[in-house]
């Protein structure tokens, strides 16, 4: 077999790395066919390319591109001292090739000072994500997606689930926080803390319950509000973007429940109503997210039925 090389990735390499690229996302979409097929792989990789701050490296054999990896930093100061691998940011024909790309382009990352790396990789690639853990990274974040189901389960007895409305205002609100409370303690341990509500909080409240292309449901026990969730299209996620897009989707953008009605059917009955919602406004497939230290959320959103796309990789090096 010829020797490989590994080299800094340039402006030339685009045109092998995009080949990859499509190659990578036409297997994953073998098994999950939700996912868009009209990618533009070209741009995709130049716009990484283009990015400030961007940096990686390009393996090299007999003269042909068989793996490429780029990462770029986040100046929003969110994410500490990052460098993220973003969705299109890496594809090789052998596994493998993984650890010698980041073993280069790491090397330049830690120079510049970044030392916390994200990788977002095909959790459909048992192989590939098994490359990235031996490079000592683990699994963060998770992105699902279904087929919108053609039926769904009735709310259990004593769950009341309802459209939102305006006079929800105030103990929807409470909700609002309730995600963040939880992910603050362990084992998320979650460094982002529940924040102070605002009038604008307020004012998107009452948005987005008169927005007919928005879902906002709320649960009742015992004439009390105890679970809020919230249906919008894809184009509002943050994180279903490019090849984890679908062409045409809704995304389960947030969901919660105070603690003590967790167990009651609540988180049943809300998402039975938000799937009924993607299915009647026309959404083929539904998508989610969760951390997946977040037990309750990891567990819950397989058992309804998503599975993972995508999962958010995570190594700090000291």
């Amino acid at each position: 077999m010829p020797e490989l090389e590994i080299q800094p990735f340039s402006e030339g390499h685009v045109d092998g790395a995009a080949v990859l690229l499509a190659e990578r996302h036409e297997r994953q979409r073998t098994v999950e066919p939700g996912l868009p097929a009209n990618v533009d792989y070209r741009a995709e990789i130049q716009a990484l390319w283009d990015a400030k701050g961007r940096s990686g490296a390009t393996a090299i054999r007999d003269g042909e591109v068989v793996g490429y990896l780029l990462g770029a930093h986040r100046e929003d100061g969110t994410w500490g001292d990052n460098v993220w691998v973003e969705l299109a940011g890496h594809a090789v024909r052998e596994p493998e090739l993984v650890r010698d790309l980041y073993a280069v382009a790491a090397e330049d990352w830690m120079a510049r000072g970044w030392s916390d790396h994200y990788a977002l990789v095909p959790a459909t690639d048992a192989e590939l994500v098994d490359a990235w853990f031996r490079l000592s990274f683990g699994a963060q974040h998770a992105a699902g997606i279904q087929e919108t189901p053609e039926s769904t389960a009735y709310p259990p007895e004593g769950v009341v689930i309802r459209p939102a409305q305006r006079e929800d205002l105030e103990p929807a609100m409470t909700l609002d926080l309730e995600l963040a409370r939880h992910q603050g303690r362990s084992p998320v341990f979650s460094t982002l803390p529940p924040q102070e509500i605002t009038d604008e909080d307020r004012e998107q409240f009452l948005e987005d319950v008169d927005d007919a292309s928005i879902g906002l449901f709320l649960a009742e026990l015992d004439g009390k509000v105890v679970g809020e969730l919230l249906m919008v299209p894809v184009e509002k996620s943050s994180m279903h973007v490019g090849l984890a897009r679908p062409e045409r989707a809704a995304f389960l953008g947030y969901a919660a429940t105070l603690p003590e009605a967790r167990g009651s059917g609540v988180g049943l009955g809300l998402t039975s109503a938000g799937l009924t919602w993607a299915r009647e406004h026309g959404y083929p497939v539904t998508v989610v997210d969760w951390r997946e230290t977040n037990l309750l959320a990891s567990r819950f959103w397989p058992a309804r039925g998503f599975r993972r796309t995508f999962l958010r990789l995570y190594r700090s090096i000291p």
